[in-house]
C-alpha cells in the first residue's frame, strides 16, 4: 500500500474513516502513530483518565507488539493475529476484559519510508461465549471425575452417553472391567460384550428408556469380563438441559455372587414345589428337568435305571428308559420316551455304579459315542453340544434314576457350583422322591418279570422288528399285554400281539400261557392264521378261570419278489400300515370274536401286500384308548402321529409313538413295528 504526503501531518486517511472496523497508521522504524479512525479510537481510548490515542497506543500496544511491527516494518510480510491469540486491552472503553483480532500490513509513503497499517475488531461476545462452553466442559468434566470417584465406592463401571443412547465419552472404569478399548464399545459397540442371549432384552429395555418411558433405567444383564460372562445391575438417570436429555450418566455393579444366591434359592423353591404338588416319579423327574433348562443347561433328559443281568438281554448291565426331556428355547425336544440297553462301557453305567457325578467336555457337536444312550447322540451333533454331566440320583441309597444335562454351543460347561446346586435340588426333593420310588421299585419288578415273559425280536437279514413295551405308570403289578416275534419252520416270520384282560399276577400268568401255546400251535402246522387262533381258541378252554383276550396273529412272507401280510385278528386293534410316502392306514380285515368265548364259526385271515419301505405297527389297545372318548377317535390320533414320523428309524419310530401320544395312566402299552426293506 503507498500512502502519499500532501503536505499536511495527517496525509489522506479520510476514506479509512467510515471503516466498521479499527483503522491505525504509524511512520517510521519508531512507530509514531499518524492516523486513527472513530472506531479504532473508540476501542482504544480510555475515556476516565482522558487517556488520549497516542498514549494508549505508546503505553500498552507497542510494549506487548514492538516485536510484530518491527517484523512488519522491516520484512513487509504481514501479521495476523485471531480471537484466540488475542490479549485483552485494558486501556477499552468498555469494563471487564476485552479481546480483539487485528492485523498489522506495511504501508509505503515514499521511497524508502514506510510504515505500518493496524486493522483492529472487537470479538469481545464471540471469545466470551467461546471461554464460557470451555470453563463449562472443563468444570462439567471436573464434576464427572469426582463423582466417577465417589461412584467407585459403591459401582464398578461408571459410563456416559449421549441423548440418544450412544457411548460418547471414554471410560476407564468399563476398560478395566471388560479389556476392551475406546474405539471397541463406542456408539453401540458395548453391545458386543453383552451375552447373545441377553442382548435382545437390553436392547429392548434401553431403547424404551432413551424414547422418553422411564425417569431411571435399571437392568440387569450378562457382560464378558475379563474373567468371563458376569451379572451386573445397571443404573442410569437422563440430564436434561430446557427440557431435552443430553446425555445418560450411568453406573454398573458387578452382583454375580448375589444373583448365583437368589437362582440358587428360587430353584431349589421351584424344585420342591415342583415335586411336593406331584405323586409319580415320572412326572417329579419331568418337573426337574423343566426346572434344570434353560437356567442351568440347554438340554435335559431324565432316565430310569433297571439293572437286569440276565441273558435275555446279552449281558447288557443296564437297561434305561426315558421318561422326560427339556431343550432351550429354539431347540427341538427330544421325544420324552426311549429305551435303550447300555453297554458296560457307557458313561452313565460308570456314573451309576460309582454314584457320582461324570462331567465331560468335548468339541462343539462332537460327543464322545459312550458319553450318552445312543438315541441321544445325534441331539448333541445337532445342537452343538459341548458338555455333558451325567448325575446319578441317589434315593435310599439306590440310583434309581439319571439325570444328562447338556450345555451346548457357546456356553461354559456345567460348574462345580451348579453341579453342587442340582445334588441340593434333589436332596431337597428326597422325601418325595423316596415315596415315588418306592411304587416305582415294585414297577421294575414286575417290569423285570413282565420282561422276562417277552422274547427279543428275531434279527433278520432284511426285515427289521422292533418291539416296546411300557408298563401303566399308575399300577404296580404286572400286566397281560405281550408281543412275540420268531421264525416258523418254514422260514417266515411271525408277528404276534395280544392283551389278557386284568392288570396282576393272575393276567400275567394267563399272557404267559397262551403266549406259549401259541407258538407251539404255530410251530406245528403251517396253517392260515385264522386256523391257529381257532385251535388256541380250543385250548383256552383247558386254563383256569375265564380268561379273555384279544390278539393279532401274522405272518410275513415272501411272493412274487416282494413280501405280503397273512393275518386275523380276534377282537383286536387293527394293524396300521404305513406306505412309503408316509400315508396311514388300518388293516381292518380277517376280524373274528375274542379270544375265551365260544366261537364255533371259523376264523377268517386275510391277505395285505406290503410295499418296500412301508412300517407295519401292531399295538396294543392302552395306546389309543381314552376314558369317556370314543375309539375312534384315539385310532385317527394315532394315525395323524405315525404319518409324522414315517420317515424315522424304526426303534426311533416306535419310541416316538409313545411318546407321542397322551397315556391315559391306567393301562400297559405293547407295540411292535416291522420295517420292510426299500
Amino acid at each position: 500500500m503507498e500512502v502519499t504526503d500532501r503536505g499536511g501531518s495527517n496525509l489522506s486517511f479520510e476514506v479509512l474513516d467510515p471503516a466498521p472496523v479499527g483503522m491505525a497508521v504509524t511512520r517510521g522504524p519508531d512507530h509514531r502513530l499518524v492516523y486513527s479512525n472513530a472506531m479504532y479510537r473508540s476501542q482504544v481510548s480510555d475515556p476516565r483518565g482522558g487517556m488520549p490515542v497516542e498514549e494508549a497506543f505508546a503505553a500498552f500496544v507497542l510494549p506487548h507488539y514492538r516485536s510484530w511491527f518491527d517484523q512488519v516494518y522491516a520484512t513487509g510480510e504481514p501479521v495476523i493475529r485471531t480471537a484466540e491469540e488475542a490479549v485483552p486491552i485494558p486501556g477499552a472503553r468498555e469494563p471487564g476484559e476485552r479481546f480483539f483480532t487485528f492485523s498489522l500490513s506495511r504501508v509505503a509513503f515514499g521511497p524508502g519510508e514506510h510504515g505500518v497499517l493496524v486493522m483492529l475488531m472487537d470479538v469481545t461476545e464471540q471469545a466470551t461465549a467461546a471461554h464460557q462452553v470451555t470453563a463449562v466442559a472443563e468444570e462439567r468434566r471436573r464434576i464427572l471425575r469426582r463423582y466417577e470417584s465417589l461412584m467407585r465406592l459403591s459401582a464398578d463401571i461408571f459410563w456416559v452417553t449421549s441423548g440418544d443412547g450412544y457411548v460418547s465419552e471414554p471410560s476407564p472404569s468399563w476398560e478395566r472391567v471388560t479389556g476392551q478399548q475406546w474405539a471397541d464399545y463406542r456408539g453401540q459397540r458395548w453391545l458386543r460384550t453383552v451375552h447373545p442371549d441377553d442382548r435382545p432384552a437390553t436392547i429392548t429395555s434401553w431403547s424404551h428408556a432413551v424414547g422418553g418411558a422411564t425417569a431411571m433405567w435399571e437392568h440387569i444383564y450378562r457382560l464378558r469380563t475379563r474373567d468371563g460372562y458376569r451379572h451386573f445391575q445397571l443404573r442410569a438417570v437422563p440430564i436434561c438441559e430446557n427440557g431435552q436429555v443430553v446425555e445418560w450418566v450411568g453406573s454398573s455393579v458387578d452382583i454375580e455372587q448375589q444373583w448365583q444366591e437368589q437362582r440358587r434359592q428360587r430353584l431349589l423353591d421351584r424344585a420342591a414345589i415342583a415335586t411336593a404338588q406331584l405323586r409319580s416319579l415320572e412326572e417329579m423327574l419331568g418337573a426337574l428337568a423343566d426346572v434344570i433348562v434353560p437356567e442351568l443347561a440347554d438340554g435335559c433328559g431324565v432316565y430310569l435305571v433297571t439293572d437286569l443281568t440276565g441273558d435275555r438281554h446279552g449281558g447288557a448291565p443296564f437297561i434305561i428308559e426315558r421318561l422326560a426331556t427339556a431343550a432351550r428355547p429354539g431347540s427341538r425336544r427330544l421325544p420324552p420316551y426311549s429305551e435303550e440297553q447300555l453297554p458296560a462301557s457307557n458313561a452313565f453305567v460308570q456314573a451309576v455304579r460309582g454314584r457320582r457325578p461324570l462331567l465331560m467336555t468335548f468339541p462343539v457337536g462332537s460327543p464322545p459315542p459312550q458319553a450318552v444312550p445312543r438315541g441321544t447322540l445325534p441331539w448333541l451333533k445337532a445342537n452343538d453340544a459341548n458338555g455333558v454331566l451325567i448325575l446319578p440320583v441317589v434315593v435310599d441309597g439306590a440310583v434309581p434314576a439319571v439325570v444328562c444335562a447338556v450345555t451346548c454351543g457357546d456356553r461354559p460347561a456345567i460348574s462345580r457350583d451348579t453341579i453342587t446346586l442340582l445334588n441340593r435340588m434333589f436332596d431337597h426333593a428326597h422325601d418325595a422322591l423316596s415315596r415315588a420310588i418306592r411304587f416305582q421299585r415294585a414297577q421294575q419288578i414286575a417290569l423285570a418279570l413282565q420282561y422276562s415273559l417277552l422274547a427279543d425280536p428275531p434279527s433278520l437279514p432284511d426285515l427289521r422288528i422292533v418291539a416296546r413295551y411300557r408298563a401303566s405308570p399308575s399300577a404296580a403289578d404286572v400286566g397281560g399285554d405281550w408281543y412275540d416275534s420268531f421264525v416258523l419252520p418254514d422260514g417266515v416270520p411271525a408277528l404276534v400281539i395280544g392283551d389278557v384282560s386284568g392288570h396282576d399276577l393272575s393276567a400275567a400268568v394267563a399272557m404267559s400261557q397262551l403266549r406259549n401255546m401259541l407258538r407251539a400251535l404255530a410251530m406245528d402246522r403251517r396253517e392260515p392264521p385264522g386256523e391257529i387262533l381257532t385251535r388256541l381258541n380250543v385250548a383256552m378252554e383247558s386254563l383256569s378261570g375265564d380268561v379273555t383276550a384279544t390278539c393279532v396273529y401274522a405272518r410275513v412272507e415272501k411272493f412274487d419278489g416282494a413280501y405280503r401280510l397273512w393275518y386275523a385278528s380276534a377282537g383286536h386293534p387293527p394293524p396300521l400300515l404305513v406306505s412309503p410316502d408316509g400315508r396311514g392306514r388300518f388293516l381292518e380285515g380277517g376280524l373274528s370274536p375274542l379270544l375265551g368265548f365260544p366261537h364255533t364259526e371259523p376264523r377268517v385271515s386275510e391277505v395285505e401286500p406290503l410295499p418296500p419301505g412301508s412300517t407295519l405297527l401292531l399295538y396294543t389297545d392302552g395306546l389309543v384308548e381314552r376314558p369317556g372318548e370314543h375309539l375312534d377317535d384315539g385310532l385317527e390320533r394315532l394315525r395323524r402321529l405315525v404319518e409324522s414320523v414315517a420317515d424315522d428309524p424304526v426303534d426311533r419310530f416306535c419310541d416316538s409313538v409313545l411318546a407321542g401320544l397322551p397315556a391315559s395312566g391306567l393301562d400297559d402299552i405293547a407295540v411292535m413295528a416291522l420295517r420292510l426293506p426299500a
